[in-house]
């Protein structure tokens, strides 16, 4: 999003992407929270290769997914394809997209905001989200709730966070190590990786740490009542001891 904070080229690539992100906790949740009638419009922003919006399409709704990474979307667009599932997926910053349509339900998944670095940037997209709500419509919010203790862990020493097999066969290791920037609130995140058996690069994966009252701040701010907040996909209440910071909005 700016040239002084990066994201590594390599955290793009759509199946090295994919066979990290293999998850599933999230979708239920996001599930439960799409609107009864079928008709809706869903709007998903960071959609990546589409590992929520493609199941989420297929049990009925009207999603359409925007993310800012072309090979992201056509990874998404093969899958959808795939699938056999009409999915319309659009490049755009999420900052400052501009669409022809509201939307009943506007989400931001998988901890995504943490690459809005800078406050402007935050409530740029807040912004952006508001503009293509649709009046009574719901907008939703997940993200990491920064763990001081884990962070300090992560500067110590270079630690195995996950290894796996891509769809082309790549054999992937990924090894992280971290640094917290107190003036930016940025965590400055090195991801060595080692492919079938041999060291690679280092990527860089900095992500931007909203704190708690900070993020409830900046969201009533934009002008969003924030109708619950969770501390995880189960609807856990929010508390110092959770992991994520999940926020229903209106």
């Amino acid at each position: 999003m700016s040239s002084h904070y990066t994201v590594g080229q390599l955290i793009y690539d759509a199946n090295i992407y994919d066979g990290m992100n293999s998850f599933w906790d999230d979708l239920d949740f996001y599930l439960h929270w799409m609107p009864k009638h079928k008709e809706a419009r869903i709007l998903e922003l960071c959609c990546g290769t589409g590992r929520l919006t493609l199941p989420i399409a297929e049990a009925g709704h009207n999603i359409t997914g925007v993310d800012y990474t072309s090979s992201m979307l056509e990874k998404a667009r093969a899958k959808a394809v795939e699938k056999g599932v009409n999915i319309e997926f659009i490049e755009a910053d999420m900052r400052t997209f501009d669409l022809p349509e509201k939307y009943d339900l506007i989400f931001i998944p998988f901890n995504s905001i943490h690459h809005l670095y800078r406050n402007e940037d935050l409530l740029k997209a807040l912004a952006s989200v508001k503009k293509h709500l649709k009046q009574g419509g719901l907008f939703i919010l997940d993200c990491f709730n920064p763990s001081i203790q884990f962070i300090t862990e992560g500067e110590k020493e270079l630690k195995e966070v996950s290894k796996y097999t891509t769809e082309d066969g790549r054999e992937v290791v990924i090894k992280e190590i971290m640094k917290y920037e107190n003036t930016s609130q940025i965590n400055r995140i090195d991801w060595h990786y080692f492919i079938d058996g041999e060291f690679d690069s280092i990527q860089k994966l900095d992500m931007r740490m909203f704190f708690p009252q900070e993020l409830d701040s900046y969201l009533k701010t934009a002008g969003f009542e924030i109708i619950h907040k969770f501390g995880s996909f189960d609807e856990a209440p929010f508390d110092s001891n959770s992991m994520k910071q999940i926020f229903i909005c209106q």
